[in-house]
């Protein structure tokens, strides 16, 4: 099956356009985990390249260190902007920007799943318990997909809530 998106609307070859849901959005992070958040500083906008841990029907899940500073970014301001690319050329690109607030999880059996999944992270701290590893996810929020056949139709593309 081929899904091609656009106007945030995708499309099954042969079959019509249909609004675009939660599943595309989690399956489009999946397949370009490299992404971009964006957090504040007070008003000093500050955008870095981030990974997906990984991404289900309970949010999207992203891992940082206590001593971050975009750690203390997120605890004073939660709200944050991921965008997610497949880094297509020109004529192919396709950008998700996903909006929410960033929920920090303090749950043992999610870290062990991180150490387990990112092993290179074990090299930080003294293992799951220890609370240099932080665990956030958005649960709820809104993405829109985007391409270039969709300059200066932002404010008409479809927002998928979830």
């Amino acid at each position: 099956m081929r899904w091609t998106v656009g106007r945030a609307f995708v499309q099954n070859q042969g079959l019509p356009l249909q609004p675009m849901k939660l599943n595309d959005c989690l399956d489009f992070a999946r397949k370009n985990p490299v992404c971009y958040l964006a957090t504040a500083d007070g008003r000093q906008p500050h955008v870095r390249a981030w990974l997906l841990w990984f991404a289900d029907a309970t949010g999207f899940y992203f891992q940082t260190l206590r001593p971050k500073d975009v750690f203390a970014q997120l605890q004073k301001n939660p709200r944050v902007e991921f965008c997610f690319t497949n880094n297509g050329d020109f004529a192919s690109v396709q950008t998700m920007r996903l909006t929410g607030r960033a929920e920090i999880l303090d749950d043992p059996a999610l870290k062990e799943k991180l150490l387990t999944d990112l092993p290179f992270l074990k090299a930080v701290g003294t293992g799951p318990a220890d609370p240099v590893h932080q665990v956030f996810r958005i649960a709820h929020g809104e993405a829109v997909f985007w391409t270039m056949a969709d300059i200066l139709k932002e404010k008409t593309l479809e927002r998928i809530k979830f």
